[in-house]
């Protein structure tokens, strides 16, 4: 399992670490990072959440 931000493409909108708090946090740079890789479910959610795909959940 393996559940990553791109933050080259991460824009920081924020709906990740709102959808899945538990692994995903806003980092200094405004951008998104994963903190978990327990709940691959809601990250997949995110994901599908993200407006462009920065989030790689597999």
């Amino acid at each position: 399992m393996a559940i990553s931000v791109n933050k080259d493409t991460c824009v920081g909108c924020g709906a990740c670490a709102a959808l899945c708090p538990g692994v995903f946090k806003m980092d200094d740079d405004g951008k998104a990072s994963a903190i978990n890789q327990k709940d691959l479910n809601c990250a997949k959610d995110a994901g599908g959440s993200c407006p462009v795909q920065a989030i790689k959940a597999e």
